[in-house]
């Protein structure tokens, strides 16, 4: 069995080799529905396997390539290495993959643990596409992405972003926000503030704001919900993402509820 990322790879044929392996890695797949054990099974929370990461590869890649398409910036590998665009890519696609790999061992500090557990998968997909010399240059940079994507609340002063590639791959976790995440857990019986919250959010769009000259931001993040709990969800999981990330200029949120009335999540709920 593989899973299907469906990363648009456009010309981009190193990003094809590395995520072409990272499919057929038994191992891996293995991981990632240990993960949701862990996750959902054991403690009630959301999805943090498969499509969770296939769902934040995908923002990702789609949010760096607008800032460096729009010439907005340049990506940490590229102003630091001088490597290219297309790395940035791998770097993204590849922290986005393994970022939550250590809800395998324990949801607190469970950043770290990924880093660990994710060295092993980036030396393999890695290598024959890259010289000793990028690879390694790759690899810091993945885990730096890895270690850091955590909210800022869960994080020690050392933790912090310093790359392009680690600020969108943090942004782009928070940005998988969508009700069907958090059904799952909600429909076992954990009802709280994050799960009625994340139930209220129905929809997240992303739109380029064309010839965008300061103060209005390039990036605009649509999102629809369906109860003002919503805002929970926004304000205490993807505002700190944004405002950490130090790309914060380049965004603009707007949340607004669907519909003539707001929908009822819960009925009751008692102590």
């Amino acid at each position: 069995m593989s899973y299907v990322f469906n990363i648009p790879y456009r010309n981009n044929n190193r990003l094809k080799q590395v995520t072409e392996k990272i499919k057929e890695d038994k191992k891996l797949q293995t991981y990632w529905k240990c993960s949701n054990v862990m996750a959902i099974d054991r403690m009630g929370y959301t999805d943090h396997g498969p499509t969770h990461v296939k769902i934040v590869a995908n923002l990702s890649l789609k949010l760096l390539r607008i800032l460096y398409e729009k010439n907005l910036l340049k990506p940490s590998i590229v102003e630091n290495y001088g490597m290219q665009n297309e790395d940035a890519e791998v770097v993204v696609v590849l922290g986005s993959i393994f970022h939550d790999l250590g809800m395998v061992v324990q949801r607190r500090h469970h950043e770290i643990f990924s880093s660990f557990l994710a060295l092993e998968f980036i030396d393999k997909c890695l290598t024959d596409t890259y010289s000793e010399e990028h690879k390694a240059i790759v690899t810091s940079e993945v885990l730096h992405a890895i270690v850091s994507h955590e909210e800022p609340a869960h994080l020690d002063s050392t933790n912090k972003i310093l790359t392009v590639e680690a600020g969108i791959v943090g942004i782009a976790d928070a940005l998988d926000m969508e009700a069907g995440r958090a059904r799952i857990p909600f429909q076992s019986g954990k009802i709280d503030i994050h799960a009625v919250s994340a139930l209220s959010i129905e929809k997240v769009e992303i739109e380029v704001v064309e010839d965008a000259k300061p103060p209005i931001k390039p990036i605009n993040i649509k999102i629809k919900m369906s109860n003002s709990a919503g805002v929970f969800q926004i304000d205490e999981l993807l505002k700190p993402r944004i405002v950490n990330s130090g790309l914060g200029q380049f965004f603009h949120v707007v949340a607004e509820i669907t519909g003539e009335k707001e929908n009822r999540i819960i009925e009751k709920f008692e102590i």
